[in-house]
């Protein structure tokens, strides 16, 4: 399935930007479900520097430097990804079960099991509790599946919890959300990852958009796409898996991959250093997403 994604940021400030350097992740990166076959990044004012690198996590980092003064900043990002069609229902039945996995989590010497430990560690914004634990524990046996458990964790974090855009920001603590039980996608993908590494599994933070469709009969909006989160956990010789606990599902063939890190911090879309602007800048962002037909791949 191939698909165009154009994400637009816009900030509007009270005064006079002097002088900005900012690091971007609006590129979704290439995962063993998708591959971005290119794209395009404008920035308006046009930078004096730009730059794009891979960051720690293999993220498609693009940084930029803008020299002289402005009032507005404009951030797009083209990119054409093609992604494997795996709309097809997971075998809960099949795969390692929970005890299994928490023992091929230990001594184990596979360089993918090394480097999915990182994802157990407390993170900025998720720090392992026995709050957690109490709340993903009965989700939980050790004979049941590792996927089984993740999608009962999943679909009782979607029944639980309200999806609310009013009640928190992005400094929001988690233990406020899982005290009032309510948030939005940022807040759900946390609380899940915070609740399989407090059982002792990887689990990363996964940025990125989700293709909406209009009802039957009506006409898909411009910019009614979303940037979305949800997770991704490891299990020992089956790799990672993600699951969606907004939407209580799988990662589907409409999750685009932007992202992955410990925790949405390292995965911002846009974040960097101003000098001047003045006070609560106007933010934007509209996102677009269409499917193409896999010869339909004009430019981008």
């Amino acid at each position: 399935m191939l698909f165009r994604v154009r994400h637009t940021t816009h900030y509007k400030y009270s005064s006079r930007v002097t002088h900005c350097y900012n690091p971007a992740n609006v590129v979704p990166r290439d995962t063993n479900r998708q591959h971005c076959r290119k794209s395009r990044i404008t920035v308006s004012p046009t930078p004096a520097v730009t730059r794009k690198r891979a960051d720690y996590f293999g993220n498609k980092a693009f940084h930029f430097e803008i020299q002289r003064p402005h009032t507005e900043l404009v951030i797009t990002a083209d990119s054409e990804v093609e992604i494997e069609d795996r709309d097809l229902e997971l075998n809960l039945d099949l795969g390692k079960s929970y005890g299994q996995a928490l023992e091929l989590m230990k001594g184990n010497g596979n360089k993918a099991v090394l480097e999915a430990r990182e994802f157990l560690l407390n993170s900025p914004m998720v720090e392992c509790s026995e709050a957690l634990a109490e709340y993903a524990r009965p989700s939980f046996h050790s004979d049941d599946t590792l996927k089984a458990c993740v999608n009962s964790l999943t679909a009782r974090i979607f029944t639980d919890f309200a999806y609310d855009p009013g009640f928190t920001t992005i400094a929001t603590p988690l233990a406020d959300v899982l005290a009032h039980r309510r948030g939005v996608c940022q807040d759900f993908a946390h609380l899940q990852v915070g609740c399989l590494r407090s059982m002792g599994i990887p689990a990363k933070y996964v940025s990125g958009y989700i293709e909406t469709l209009p009802k039957p009969g009506e006409k898909k909006l411009v910019g009614a796409d979303a940037t979305h989160a949800w997770v991704a956990y490891f299990c020992p010789e089956e790799g990672w898996v993600e699951f969606d606990p907004t939407n209580n599902t799988p990662a589907m063939s409409q999750h685009i991959v932007t992202a992955f890190g410990r925790d949405y911090l390292d995965v911002t879309p846009v974040k960097g250093v101003i000098f001047g602007g003045g006070t609560a800048p106007i933010l934007e962002v509209s996102v677009d997403v269409s499917r193409l037909a896999v010869r339909d791949t004009t430019p981008v």
